[in-house]
């Protein structure tokens, strides 16, 4: 999930795994896969930064499903 700032200056997370299409005109705007479109504040450049950094963020922190605590 990700932070993103609406238009009107509102938090919105979103799930950075269902984003489709970024688009620059003159706010970004986020097409889903579910056909809804986000507007925010951050530029195109801003919002792929920070779904790479929720990606490695993943990556680096693996979830264990075992009890014990060990992967």
């Amino acid at each position: 999930m990700i932070r993103l700032t609406r238009i009107n200056d509102s938090l919105v997370v979103i799930n950075a795994e269902l984003i489709e299409l970024l688009e620059q005109s003159p706010d970004t705007i986020i097409t889903m896969t579910t056909g809804h479109k986000i507007f925010v504040k951050e530029s195109v450049d801003e919002v792929v930064e920070r779904v790479k950094e929720y990606k490695r963020s993943i990556l680096n922190n693996p979830i264990t499903n075992r009890t014990d605590g060990k992967r």
